[in-house]
């Protein structure tokens, strides 16, 4: 596996693939690599001939309250986990190559995809998230780029932005993992104390209730969130953020279960944050 450091390199790479009839699969991640990032990988590996990965900590997507420096790092291991999984090249560049010295550009997805949800909570995280896959875009000019749907909002924030720029990549989104007992897997999982983490599948099954209750014939979004609330306060040491029911494709909110609909949620667990999410899927109105 050949790892990349400059824009250059990337670039060359690439276009070194393509020229030669393949086919390149981008997987962007900022590191701290889980089952979750390399169910990423593999499902590149299917879409596309060459695969080029990346770690890089954007720090255009942390707010001024969110603290960049104590985003969990291991790059060796990381790197030894995407070596074997066959991946052909890793893009590894430092903030300056991402932004050099005076850059002032960027990427702006407006409207519901980046008002709502946790755009509501983290101003100018999506524009953080655009701006620095939009970059990627442009330096691996990929044919395809993976991407995972626990963080559902920021792949329909990409796909948009995708179409809206008529990039030629095709957006895949890969589904959720989860460890055993249910909670989705995440770099941040690392933060949570014991008897958080064994709180925290209520997550899990606050969906799995949501899921059930919608299979029962029940559509209404109002009723569907109070089961959601009601199960996550069980958990004491559950501090829920949102919880909110939204059109799958455009995020607008949902009054009715009446097309694919997305729920997602966050919620504390002390200072930790975590997401989760499923797609409604009604098979007709009541």
């Amino acid at each position: 596996m050949r790892i990349l450091r400059l824009a250059e390199e990337a670039r060359a790479f690439s276009r070194s693939a393509r020229a030669g009839g393949e086919t390149v699969a981008l997987v962007p991640t900022m590191g701290y690599l889980h089952e979750g990032h390399l169910s990423l990988v593999r499902l590149a590996r299917q879409r596309a001939s060459r695969v080029l990965a990346t770690i890089f900590v954007n720090p255009l997507q942390f707010g001024p309250q969110e603290d960049l420096s104590r985003y969990p790092r291991d790059f060796e291991r990381d790197r030894d986990l995407l070596e074997r999984e066959g991946v052909d090249a890793l893009f590894a560049p430092e903030v300056a190559e991402m932004y050099p010295s005076g850059a002032c550009t960027r990427v702006l997805v407006d409207g519901p995809l980046t008002e709502g949800l946790c755009g509501a909570r983290r101003p100018g995280h999506f524009a953080g998230v655009a701006t620095v896959v939009a970059k990627l875009f442009a330096l691996s000019e990929p044919d395809v780029a993976v991407f995972g749907q626990k963080d559902a909002q920021q792949a329909a924030v990409i796909r948009r932005m995708t179409r809206d720029l008529n990039l030629p990549v095709e957006i895949v989104v890969a589904p959720i993992v989860r460890e055993a007992d249910g909670l989705a897997m995440s770099s941040r999982n690392v933060y949570l104390s014991p008897d958080e983490r064994s709180q925290a599948v209520v997550l899990r099954r606050a969906l799995i209730s949501a899921e059930t209750t919608v299979g029962a014939g029940e559509r209404r979004t109002p009723v569907l969130l109070e089961i959601v609330r009601r199960e996550i306060a069980s958990a004491p040491l559950a501090r829920l953020d949102y919880a909110e029911i939204v059109d799958a494709e455009t995020l607008v909110p949902a009054e009715r279960v009446s097309s694919p609909s997305l729920l997602a949620l966050a919620a504390y667990f002390g200072s930790t944050r975590l997401i989760d999410n499923t797609l409604l899927q009604p098979d007709g109105e009541v």
